[in-house]
């Protein structure tokens, strides 16, 4: 490992000479993998999951690391690589914004190219127009610099994301297969969808070209249409906005007519819990929502000074040193009260046979809302897990102008099954096909629909 660490922090600095903001002293440097370590094991939720030896005899080495990087990119991808031990999708560190936006992802000059995890392949899903003969929507990357792509994925782009699950981690390492800086060379190996293979030179630079195949999917905040048999399909796609349950509140007087539902939660990352909440209010005839239960961290520094002198066998039948033992490992909890949500709505609810669509994008506030939806029978979830990560993140500044933030909060089920770490799991589960990809079908969608087709005859 320390082999490759070195390798990649000489080509990185070969690749960024000249190009890269060098701001920070070996000072910052210390200060800010120390500010971030600190703040880890005050406040990360999921310590006690983390090999705490391993955390901090790579916090020791990574003193030496930081002080070697040669400008303030280097330095963060330290940091990112550092945050990537607690795979948590809650706890990150970022660029930042002078070194952000230096960051190339897609473009190669004469080429722009987009690729996405499809069947456990690395899928060009999208390119730039005047190449689309050349690179077919659909072509696979086979190797990346001389190496099979999966292997150099996890020796060069896995290790600096922090992701809760692992199938996430494979999505976004796809998506993240060519983030470098100008000048940054691929030699790449292709595998079109007639069964060809062709290689070819890709160096980071600006593409001029704006067209692209097929074009992206314009997706709004709330996306409506009709489907045969009065099945009405509503995209949700961010709570991020309170104007999202206005637009719902709009759409009320033709959703009255549906006779089936389709709630479409892909592409919702999440937002404020409150927002779905007030949506799905709607979708149901209880009065009461039952949300997750909450759990952070308690910090009672006297106790955890007794609690280095208690052994586990004095704890039998002694609250006290129990206690005490619990923050000396830093293990003791707050517990937050706990009661369902009660509410009354003035409009008429909707309330008929429902699909929830889900997969690896459905995260945090979307995910909240899965587990208020959880004890609905008229309601299923559909598609692939979600994206496994939930909570409360203190966000924090480091050194240069970047940023981090460290999960406090742990969620579960109101009977405490957990799902961050593993992702809400759908009642049926629908899994894209590279030759569904290829069709342009939404499999997720069909069996959908033909899962209410039936409900409603």
């Amino acid at each position: 490992m320390k082999k490759i660490c070195i390798f990649l922090l000489t080509f990185l600095t070969i690749v960024t000479k000249a190009q890269i903001p060098s701001t920070l002293t070996n000072e910052d440097k210390i200060y800010g993998l120390s500010k971030f370590w600190q703040e880890v094991n005050y406040n990360f939720v999921y310590l006690e999951k983390i090999n705490r030896v391993k955390w901090d005899s790579t916090y020791r080495e990574m003193i030496k690391t930081v002080q070697q990087t040669k400008n303030d990119y280097e330095y963060y991808r330290v940091l990112k690589k550092f945050c990537a031990l607690l795979k948590d999708g809650h706890t990150n560190v970022y660029f930042p914004k002078s070194i952000d936006t230096l960051i190339y992802r897609n473009g190669f000059g004469l080429y722009k190219i987009f690729v996405k995890n499809v069947d456990n392949k690395v899928i060009i899903v999208n390119i730039n127009k005047s190449k689309k003969d050349e690179l077919p929507v659909g072509s696979e990357i086979l190797e990346v610099n001389g190496m099979p792509t999966h292997e150099y994925i996890n020796k060069f782009v896995a290790p600096y994301i922090s992701s809760s699950t692992d199938y996430v981690l494979q999505d976004w390492s796809v998506i993240k297969l060519f983030e470098g800086l100008k000048g940054q060379k691929y030699e790449i190996k292709i595998k079109t969808p007639d069964g060809k293979t062709k290689t070819l030179s890709l160096i980071h630079d600006i593409s001029l070209e704006k067209e692209i195949y097929p074009p992206f999917e314009d997706r709004q905040l709330l996306d409506f249409k009709w489907y045969d048999n009065q099945i009405a399909y509503i995209a949700l796609n961010s709570f991020g906005y309170p104007k999202i349950d206005t637009l719902f509140v709009q759409k009320l007087p033709e959703l009255y007519k549906a006779k089936g539902l389709i709630i479409d939660l892909r592409f919702n990352d999440g937002g404020s819990t409150e927002i779905g909440t007030e949506i799905l209010k709607y979708l149901t005839y209880d009065t009461i929502l039952y949300g997750s239960k909450n759990i952070t961290r308690n910090h009672l520094p006297a106790f955890k000074a007794w609690g280095k002198f208690v052994e586990p066998k004095d704890t039998a039948n002694d609250i006290w040193a129990k206690k005490s033992l619990l923050c000396y490992q830093d293990k003791y909890y707050y517990t937050f009260d706990y009661s369902p949500d009660t509410f009354k709505i003035i409009n008429k609810k909707i309330v008929v046979p429902t699909v929830i669509l889900i997969g690896h994008n459905t995260a945090s506030a979307a995910e909240d809302f899965l587990i208020y939806a959880d004890n609905q029978k008229h309601i299923i979830k559909m598609g692939e897990n979600s994206f496994g990560s939930t909570g409360q993140p203190f966000i924090f500044d480091l050194p240069g102008g970047g940023s981090a933030r460290v999960c406090t909060k742990k969620d579960t089920y109101p009977d405490g099954r957990e799902f961050v770490g593993y992702g809400v799991k759908p009642d049926i589960e629908v899994k894209s096909t590279l030759n569904d990809y290829i069709q342009k079908k939404d499999p997720v969608l069909d069996r959908a629909l033909l899962y209410l087709k039936q409900k409603t005859k």
